[in-house]
């Protein structure tokens, strides 16, 4: 008997109704978690995979998760048989090395679907959990340790629940080895209730169509996404594109780091990208080392969001990327490295793939944005702060400025996408008071399109507090694009104004705020795209009365004369731009 075929539309409805399962899990987790990480924030995600682990649907939450969960699935995918997969079971696992997740605090839980007694796919979803235990509060998120153990505790794949029995004694276990267990096991239980969902509603889809026509609809759909981007790959020119960036440090050793791609686009009967990351320097001593499921995961998401944005994610589209990584390298870490603040690094390598790609596509990329996830996490003791307490946030900054439009102000990028906790919420539950919020002027990057502006927070501690972070930026400048100039770099600064006054490093741990003391988070700008000097005049006016660029970055950078009030001097401004570009040719 000859299969029939699933006809388009069915493949699509069945693609939309898989892809509405993860968003509609991902709404069950936040609004059950008990963290403000995952409830206000949004940190977690939510994907299904197929019986042999590849993806089918990812909720566009964190980009970075993909890796975790991809991670975890592939290991229980590779010795599947060994696992004895019964229904209702859940596996749990946070560790880099031994668990496909790609750093501590993010804690994977995978459930298997079974219909009719036949397995039929995986349930997965992953939180940030704001303490997994550490050397000081929120130390698995720092980027400052020297070794994993440092970070907190190690979760390898491990049966959490059997066919429905949640395992009392493990759970116990990995709550006494955290901090404010009743917010861990809170975000656990809606971690649960979330995998639940997911369940019930595959079922309901299972009873809807034919169990033939779901599995041949998830594979036309990986079809569907590996032939798309394959189309999108010939629209590159062939050839081979590099690039080459820097981070900061990484908070032991203060010197640079490498991190360089070479990117070759193949056409021909099946184009390919690959992406050789050689020349990358070795793994490091401090915590912004990357595993190689972070890496793929940053190199996926860049793909998609640079040449195929309205390209379905899931198996299929990783079919025509190829990566290699050298081992032991800041790319493809081995244990046992710390990776804490690993998305510092992740976000320079999506740096480094677009700055390789605007030499094929420069009207497609972006300048080089903030470029660093500027993590602050605030710790508090029940001796030292009257409660115990682990609150993370990752703060925005300044968008690349794109080759038609000015870059985003104050927004998060690339790999991550968290949503700011709003200051009410905030000054509820924990000790100290947002003196200040606003937007940086003169940080964005000038350009004929103006990168986008930095973040400037300020905290006041109300009690004593331990502050730690990770971040970078803070030396290297985003660079812009096109003679577009960079941005401006980020910083921390202790008691700003005071006499106590004091710069931070960018990757901290355990720092103590004294109460009343005040710390000053400033995010890095977006660098600019196109020459300064062909920015209309009007845009700089513009910029100059809505307080993001000055008067005297419009008269340096610019060439733009803006009188006492606010209106352009045509003439002076005219003769100006005439100067600086010829000596700028000079």
């Amino acid at each position: 008997m000859v299969k029939t075929r699933v006809d388009p539309i069915t493949v699509e409805l069945i693609r939309q109704a898989l892809e509405a399962i993860v968003y509609e899990m991902g709404v069950a987790l936040i609004r059950s978690a008990y963290s403000t990480n995952i409830k206000e924030r949004r940190d977690c995600s939510c994907a299904l995979f197929d019986e042999a682990g590849h993806l089918i649907a990812l909720a566009e939450h964190i980009p970075i998760h993909l890796g975790s969960m991809q991670g975890l699935m592939s290991e229980i995918a590779h010795n599947i048989k060994d696992w004895n997969i019964k229904p209702k079971d859940v596996i749990i696992a946070n560790d880099p090395y031994h668990g496909g997740g790609s750093h501590l605090p993010d804690v994977t839980l995978i459930q298997p679907f079974f219909f009719k007694d036949e397995l039929l796919g995986f349930i997965a979803n992953i939180a940030h959990w704001a303490d997994v235990g550490g050397r000081t509060p929120g130390v698995g998120t720092a980027g400052d340790s020297t070794e994993i153990l440092q970070e907190g505790i190690r979760i390898p794949p491990t049966h959490i629940v059997k066919e429905g029995v949640m395992q009392e004694e493990l759970l116990e276990l990995l709550l006494l080895n955290m901090r404010n267990r009743s917010e861990r096991f809170g975000d656990f239980r809606a971690q649960i209730a979330s995998l639940l969902l997911g369940e019930r509603r595959l079922k309901e889809l299972y009873l809807h169509y034919d169990g033939e026509q779901i599995k041949e609809s998830i594979l036309d759909n990986y079809n569907y996404s590996e032939r798309m981007l394959r189309n999108k790959i010939t629209e590159i020119p062939e050839g081979n594109y590099k690039f080459l960036d820097y981070m900061d440090d990484d908070g032991i050793v203060q010197k640079p780091l490498k991190i360089r791609v070479k990117i070759k686009v193949k056409h021909g009967l099946k184009p390919t990208l690959t992406l050789d990351f050689s020349g990358t320097d070795p793994q490091t001593a401090g915590g912004i080392n990357m595993v190689k499921a972070a890496l793929f995961a940053t190199v996926f998401y860049t793909v998609k969001a640079i040449i195929a944005p309205d390209i379905p994610f899931n198996a299929g589209f990783a079919r025509p990327i190829h990566i290699f990584s050298p081992k032991k390298s800041l790319v493809n870490a081995r244990e046992p490295s710390a990776v804490g603040g690993r998305t510092d690094t992740c976000q320079r390598v999506a740096d480094v793939i677009i700055g390789a790609l605007y030499q094929a596509i420069p009207q497609k990329v972006i300048a080089a944005s903030n470029g660093a996830t500027t993590a602050v996490i605030f710790g508090g003791t029940e001796a030292l702060s009257g409660k115990d307490f682990v609150y993370i946030e990752a703060i925005g900054g300044g968008m690349g400025a794109r080759s038609f439009k000015d870059g985003m102000d104050g927004v998060q990028v690339h790999i991550t996408n968290t949503s700011n906790l709003p200051i009410e919420a905030m000054e509820l539950e924990y000790p100290f008071q947002v003196m200040e919020y606003a937007l940086v002027n003169d940080s964005g990057g000038p350009g004929t399109f103006r990168g986008g502006m930095a973040i400037r927070k300020e905290f006041k501690a109300l009690k004593p507090i331990l502050f730690s972070a990770h971040s970078d930026r803070h030396k290297i400048r985003p660079w812009g694009l096109n003679e577009g100039l960079p941005g401006a770099c980020g910083k921390f600064i202790l008691n700003p104004g005071r006499s106590n006054q004091k710069v931070l490093p960018s990757k901290i741990s355990g720092v103590l705020i004294n109460e009343n003391d005040i710390l000053r988070i400033i995010t890095a700008g977006g660098g600019g795209y196109g020459t300064p000097l062909e920015r209309d005049p009007e845009k700089v006016k513009k910029d100059n009365i809505l307080e993001k660029v000055s008067k005297d970055q419009a008269l340096n950078s610019y060439g733009v004369v803006i009188d006492e009030t606010r209106e352009i001097d045509q003439s002076a401004t005219v003769r100006l731009r005439k100067k600086m570009r010829i000596i700028k040719e000079d």
